[in-house]
Formats: structure tokens, sequence, C-alpha cells
């Protein structure tokens, strides 16, 4: 890595050095999750993480601030193995200061892309398999009298998160270097950056399929015959009034309504629905 510094140096290249990207990994693994928010989530603990790379790659105040508000978008992910999207985006702010060649687009799809399915991994094997089975045993070990077992998990746990995080993290910044800076035609970088958008439209859907249900206990009676409208609208589309619930969210999100407000019209359409018998 210095001799790349050095070589940066002699052709003016702008180049992170390892301080920055220490730096930009150490913010992320202690602060990425103390400034959560319903409307952005890690927005603000990736953005605060990116400071020094920014700081680095960018002299004039209009720069950072674009590179800032850039990094502020929804974002949530698990840090650990989700330090490889931080470690990959460093890359891409390298290759953007030098050569111009990734635009924020495409650097906002590759977060939007990977915040799922890493995600997914991170959740699965950090709590569900490792952190499960060291409790496992030194939770045992406590309740049967050792004094050391709840200092041995903790510290086990300290080396799983900062080891797996530096791996993964450096694991995206080499990728990033190998891989995306070597890509010059903007046809391919337009097929990389639809390939990740659509790969995160998918993530979203299966989101609110898992996480938004809205159902009706409407039913229309003529007679004998009784018409159920929740069985009705799911012959048409399968959760559709979920979709339409996630649509009208977005809609007034895209109008600039703030989220708080649009919880306070949620709140009140779902007392009134409740109270009609509607929803």
């Amino acid at each position: 890595m210095d001799e790349n510094i050095a070589a940066a140096n002699e052709n003016n290249e702008k180049k992170l050095r390892k301080s920055d990207l220490l730096r930009c990994f150490l913010i992320w693994e202690t602060t990425s999750e103390s400034c959560l928010s319903y409307e952005r989530l890690m927005s603000l603990g990736f953005c605060h993480a990116m400071t020094p790379v920014i700081n680095r790659l960018y002299k004039t105040k209009e720069e950072r601030a674009s590179a800032l508000k850039r990094h502020m978008v929804f974002f949530n992910t698990e840090n650990n193995w989700g330090a490889f999207i931080p470690g990959i985006v460093c890359s891409m702010e390298e290759e953007r200061a030098n050569e111009g060649t990734i635009s924020e687009e495409m650097i906002n799809s590759v977060k939007i892309g990977l915040m799922g399915p890493l995600a997914g991994i991170g959740d699965t094997i950090t709590q569900g398999l490792f952190k499960t089975v060291l409790l496992a045993i030194f939770v045992d070990m406590t309740l049967k009298g050792s004094i050391a077992a709840p200092f041995i998990y903790a510290i086990l746990m300290g080396i799983y998160i900062g080891g797996m995080g530096y791996f993964t993290f450096f694991s995206g910044y080499r990728l990033g270097q190998n891989v995306l800076g070597k890509i010059t035609d903007v046809a391919i970088m337009k097929k990389i950056t639809n390939s990740l958008s659509i790969l995160g439209l998918i993530i979203a859907g299966a989101m609110m399929v898992n996480n938004v249900s809205i159902v009706t206990p409407l039913a229309i009676n003529i007679g004998k015959t009784s018409v159920v409208i929740q069985d009705l609208l799911d012959s048409i589309l399968p959760g559709m009034l979920s979709v339409i619930f996630v649509m009208l969210c977005f809609g007034l999100m895209k109008k600039r309504v703030s989220v708080f407000k649009i919880m306070i019209i949620l709140f009140a359409v779902a007392i009134i629905a409740a109270l009609f018998g509607i929803l």
C-alpha cells in the first residue's frame, strides 16, 4: 500500500491512506448504530464513517457537502459483515475523485443492493450462530459459578466483531480497487448500476411482504351470498392492500412530507378504520 501511495503522489492522484481507511473502519464499527432513526436508520452513521475519506479526497466545501449528502440516504445493514459496504464505497469514492467514472447513482445502487443480503448473512451467522453458541457455553459456565466466563465471552465477541469487521471492510476496499477501478466502459457501469437497482427493489419487495400485513374484514352480503373482500383482493393480487399502503407512504415521502407527519396520518387512519370495521 505504501508503494501505491508513493506512485499516487508522483501522478498527483488522489489516494486514500491506510490511516484514512482505519479511521473510517473504526468510526463505522463503533458508532454506526448509535444514531438510528426511523427515517434514515444507519445513514447518519454511514455518513459519519465516510468523513475521513471525504476530507482526504475532496478539497472544496461544495465537493464535501455534496459527498456528505450522498451518504445521508436511507441505509441499514448488519455492521460486521456489512462493513464490506463502506469498504467498497471508499474505493468508489476514490475512483470518483480521480476519474469521475463512478456516478452518485452507482454508489447508492451498490449500497442499496448489498445492504439487504449482507444484513441477512450477518444476522444469521453473528446473531443466530456465533453469539448463540458462545452464550450457550458461557452462560452455563457462569451458572456453575465461573467468574471468568462472562469476561471470556466478552473478549471472544470483541475479537470476532473486530476481526470480522476488519476483514470484510478491507476485502470490500480491495475488491473495489481491483474490479470497479478498472471498468472504464460506461455501458458496463450502467449495466452494473441497473442490476444492483433491480436487486435492491427485489429486496425491498421481499421486506414489504414480510413486514407489512394489512387485511380487511369487510364482506358484502347479498341474500344468502357473501363476498369476502379480502379473498377477492387476494385473488387479484395477494397483499394488494399492503402494496397500496407502501406506495402511498412512498408517494408522500416523494412530496417531502416528513416521516413524523406520515406516522401521525397512519395512526389517524388506523383508528378511524378500526372504529368503522374497515381494517
